[in-house]
């Protein structure tokens, strides 16, 4: 067998690895849809509280967004919910986020700074509204609540409006009628298992993740919100995006609920401005549809984003970017 120098062994080896590699990259380049640039830079997206499913859907979508985008980084930014949202993003403090139909509504009716820049990416799965209380609890409506310790949610979330516009809806005041507690969902359950609330209100996708670890551990029910819907509809225009909706009795397997529970339910929107790039827009809008199926094997809401009723983003006008992609992907 002939002798190979060690130096020129080496030089092949090499040779060898620089091939391997522009293959790979050639190959990175082909599977990229055609013609569509690498974009490079960062942005930010405000997402919930950290116990919540915002948040949990944020951390996924970012762990997609980084395969598909590799050169953009994304910063996740915890809050209190879509009311701090739309802020943020509306005065430019972030760049995409998500909040409920009913918040944009708000936002835009009570001509906040940068309303008028919101625009819509897609619409996602829709929040259930949910009434927490000890399984031997008295309460079984929303009216039952009077004189109780009810958490109602942070200033700056999303069901802090609906949990409001509710005890309204039922005759109460929820200033006067109820002790309101501000709190979120990441303290919410330990407050009602030590006794400190009689009840909590949520709204967000289901299974909430902090509700069913509550479930495993304490026992709770879920009160129906069902005999609200009419009157919630016809007290105003935000509220038309409530829609009468159903949980099921195994959302909370081990809730002591002996039947499905009849609530309502209303859309959550992927947000972002006018003023975001529209590449990035559309690339971006591509990874959330993509990666809709990943996303739900944790986040079981996710499930539920569909190619079809994406663009139903009212009252949002879509961002010229989320309409490139739409049209693309359009049969």
């Amino acid at each position: 067998m002939a002798h190979v120098p060690p130096r020129i062994r080496r030089r092949t080896a090499l040779w060898g690895l620089v091939a391997v590699l522009a293959v790979l990259g050639l190959l990175a380049w082909w599977l990229r849809p055609f013609g569509e640039p690498e974009l490079r830079g960062e942005l930010t997206f405000s997402t919930g509280v950290r116990t919540g499913v915002y948040h949990r859907y944020g951390q996924l979508l970012d762990h997609a967004l980084a395969e598909d985008m590799p050169g953009v980084k994304v910063r996740l930014q915890p809050s209190e919910g879509s009311q701090e949202n739309l802020q943020r993003v509306a005065t430019g403090k972030a760049d995409f986020t998500i909040a409920t139909a009913d918040a944009v509504s708000k936002y835009r009716a009570d001509g906040k700074p940068g309303a008028e820049r919101l625009r819509g990416v897609a619409r996602l799965y829709d929040d259930y509204v949910q009434l927490v209380v000890p399984a031997g609890s008295g309460v079984l409506s929303a009216r039952d609540l009077k004189g109780k310790r009810v958490a109602i949610g942070q200033p700056g979330s999303g069901v802090r409006l609906i949990s409001e516009r509710l005890l309204r809806a039922a005759g109460l005041d929820p200033a006067r009628d109820i002790t309101p507690l501000s709190i979120g969902i990441d303290t919410m359950p330990a407050e009602l298992e030590a006794g400190r609330i009689d009840a909590f209100f949520w709204s967000g996708g289901l299974p909430t993740q902090a509700v069913r670890d509550l479930a495993d551990r304490y026992e709770i029910r879920l009160v129906q919100l069902g005999d609200l819907v009419p009157s919630l509809q016809a007290s105003g225009t935000p509220a038309r995006y409530y829609r009468a909706a159903v949980m099921p009795q195994d959302a909370y397997t081990r809730a002591r609920n002996t039947s499905s529970v009849a609530t309502l339910a209303v859309p959550n929107l992927l947000v972002t401005t006018e003023g975001t790039d529209p590449e990035l827009t559309k690339q971006f809008t591509r990874t959330v549809i993509d990666s809709r199926d990943t996303i739900g094997h944790e986040v079981h809401a996710a499930q539920l984003v569909d190619l079809r009723t994406a663009i139903y983003t009212d009252p949002l006008d879509l961002h010229e970017g989320a309409q490139r992609y739409y049209r693309s992907v359009k049969p």
